[in-house]
């Protein structure tokens, strides 16, 4: 299926709008948690050792905070197809504004526009693992992999960033031939 160019910028506008409200409502779901235990969902993300999500864990034993730590978690599985769908609508947008016709140009940017469906898979075993070392025993294995797991979501994501900002530049900035 191809999408036309009108429908590809219809797309991308619509999911990155709705990305972006969705991440403001994560942050102040996690500003609040943080405010209230010190710790919030994110900071989960930079804890390379089972007893550090234990410690964050332990913050999060109140029925209040332990529901809200939930709710933030679960919302960012709804997140991520929705930032993945940004990012790729973005990236087939700089693909078709800049490598419009076959070749090593194309080639390289047909891989690079898959870098935000990688950054959903690793965000999505991130999630997984991170729900998985509240409700067990947290390991220092499970936590490692986890912290993998997010620097490969956070690569994907860049990518996707950029592409995503080369294609709206490239929607300003015309082509000398065009």
């Amino acid at each position: 299926m191809q999408l036309s160019r009108k429908a590809l910028n219809a797309r991308w506008a619509w999911t990155t709008g709705a990305a972006i409200v969705l991440l403001v409502v994560l942050n102040l779901l996690d500003s609040e948690l943080r405010a209230r235990t010190g710790y919030g969902t994110v900071g989960m993300q930079g804890v390379s050792t089972g007893w550090g999500i234990r410690s964050i864990a332990d913050h999060w034993t109140s029925p209040p905070d332990a529901v809200l730590a939930g709710f933030a978690l679960g919302l960012d599985f709804l997140f991520i197809p929705l930032y993945c769908a940004a990012l790729f609508f973005g990236s087939l947008a700089a693909l078709d504004h800049y490598a419009p016709r076959p070749g090593r140009l194309r080639r390289v940017m047909t891989l690079l526009a898959l870098a935000p469906i990688g950054a959903a898979i690793c965000d999505v075993i991130e999630n997984a693992l991170d729900l998985l070392m509240l409700q067990r025993a947290a390991t220092d294995t499970m936590a490692s992999i986890a912290l993998e797991a997010t620097a490969g979501k956070y690569v994907g994501i860049l990518i996707g960033i950029v592409l995503s900002l080369a294609a709206l530049a490239g929607r300003f900035i015309k082509a000398k031939g065009k």
